[in-house]
């Protein structure tokens, strides 16, 4: 019989992982300091059977989300992997709570899993301090071209450090798209957003679709609504033809440039110019998808990760459309989930031979399938949908499912930007937003004083 895989508490986790710190100090010479490299992967010599040892199994142990669905799916998976990996025993645990700075914590103490997942701004701080392996060697050895041309290009090239180490590959290809309530557009006789659209049409929606219906001088259906987030924020600029970070200088800022300016500009304006995109406050600081499902926005960027959530919650028709276009280019996200390896492992091999098993079509088919996750792998789009459309066959009649592909089809995905000290940088810019957009305090040249702060954070 197979070995089932194993799920441990956070406790259990730490007693079984502890032999990481003495690896880890031995790797550094007595210690790794925030600002050390990675250590570079060992060119594997023979990574088939090169996790076998005498006298026993080589134990991992593997984090990854904590949501309802996945621990189930994930354990069901591993029990695949034990039977084609005998001597390889993976520990499944759950991320903690706080994961950001619960990471960080083990990192520093080499109590860190071996294989864990990250995503958005915060994955690639990891990198940056030193604390994932470098995966050139093994995907040179191990991966060949169609699979590695099956990922999204911009996400793949995104889970690289400046320096080229690549610490990450693709877990799945969250996209943005625009969501927008059928019955409303039906109601007030509007055409359907679709791929035709600019921000010009989106604003124009928006007013037509912020309502008072009971007369009391308070908004009850706001026109849509964005997550006041990096990358959320980012596909705004992008569209205007800017950026955050300079594509030639990670250390410089150029969210004071126009472009950049302009195009948080007319998210601001919108939504304390206009009131046609509420703030947090406004809808009770809600979840993007919540708001919609409440019947509280008409549209809402939100991801392909939300969809499931949505098609249950909404009592209405739901419509799906690609992201607007903005003035210079159509940008929509590509996130940064990614599978990665601590560097403090004493099992880079058979880590690595989890990671392949957890980016291989069957991990991603058993995301799609479960929890409607699109798949990072172009090949698995089309088995994606019909799973939602069997699933959902009234709910999803005639609504345009693949407008999440569409960027990595036509290949204007967009993927966070990095700055070389992002950890100073999203903490600065995060404090302007909430005064900017949260609360409405402060014109949007406040992003200029934070262009220069960030600058300054990166010397």
């Amino acid at each position: 019989m197979p070995d089932k895989a194993t799920s441990l508490s956070r406790r259990q986790f730490l007693r079984l992982a502890g032999f990481a710190g003495t690896a880890l100090a031995s790797m550094a010479g007595g210690g790794l300091t925030a600002c050390a490299p990675a250590p570079a992967a060992p060119a594997p010599t023979s990574v088939k059977g090169a996790t076998e040892r005498p006298g026993g199994k080589v134990q991992l142990v593997y984090q990854d989300w904590r949501t309802e669905w996945f621990p189930p799916m994930a354990q069901a998976m591993l029990e695949q992997f034990h039977e084609t990996h005998p001597n390889i025993r993976v520990f499944f645990t759950l991320d903690p709570e706080n994961l950001e700075e619960k990471m960080m914590s083990d990192f520093q103490a080499g109590t860190a899993p071996d294989v864990f997942a990250g995503c958005c701004d915060f994955f690639p701080i990891w990198a940056q301090e030193g604390y994932m392996l470098d995966l050139r060697p093994y995907v040179a050895a191990d991966l060949d071209r169609a699979t590695v041309d099956d990922w999204d290009p911009v996400q793949y090239k995104a889970l690289f450090t400046r320096d080229g180490r690549q610490y990450a590959l693709p877990k799945y290809h969250g996209a943005l798209a625009l969501y927008f309530n059928r019955d409303l557009f039906d109601a007030y006789k509007l055409p359907y957003p679709d791929e035709s659209w600019t921000h010009d049409d989106y604003m124009q929606a928006m007013r037509r679709l912020t309502l008072d219906p009971d007369a009391n001088d308070q908004i009850d259906i706001w026109g849509s609504m964005f997550d006041i987030s990096w990358e959320r924020i980012q596909v705004h600029v992008n569209e205007w033809g800017g950026h955050f970070v300079d594509p030639e200088n990670p250390a410089r800022s150029m969210m004071d440039q126009p472009p950049a300016l302009a195009a948080m500009e007319w998210l601001r304006a919108r939504m304390w110019d206009d009131r046609v995109m509420p703030s947090p406050l406004d809808v009770q600081k809600r979840e993007t998808r919540k708001a919609f499902v409440n019947r509280l926005l008409a549209m809402v960027e939100d991801g392909s990760w939300a969809l499931r959530d949505i098609l249950d919650g909404a009592g209405f028709r739901i419509g799906l459309a690609p992201f607007p276009a903005g003035p210079a280019r159509r940008a929509t996200l590509a996130t940064t989930d990614g599978f990665g390896i601590y560097a403090g492992t004493k099992h880079p091999d058979a880590a690595w031979e989890l990671v392949k098993f957890l980016v291989s079509k069957d991990y991603g088919g058993a995301m799609a399938r479960t929890n409607f996750l699109q798949p990072a792998r172009s090949s698995l789009v089309e088995d994606w949908i019909g799973y939602i459309r069997d699933e959902y066959p009234n709910k999803t009649k005639d609504v345009d499912i693949a407008a999440f592909a569409d960027g990595h089809r036509k290949g204007y995905s967009v993927v966070a930007e990095i700055f070389a000290n992002q950890d100073a940088a999203k903490r600065i810019a995060y404090d302007a937003w909430n005064q900017v957009f949260t609360l409405g305090q402060a014109p949007i040249d406040q992003m200029r004083t934070a262009s220069m702060e960030i600058d300054k954070a990166q010397r």
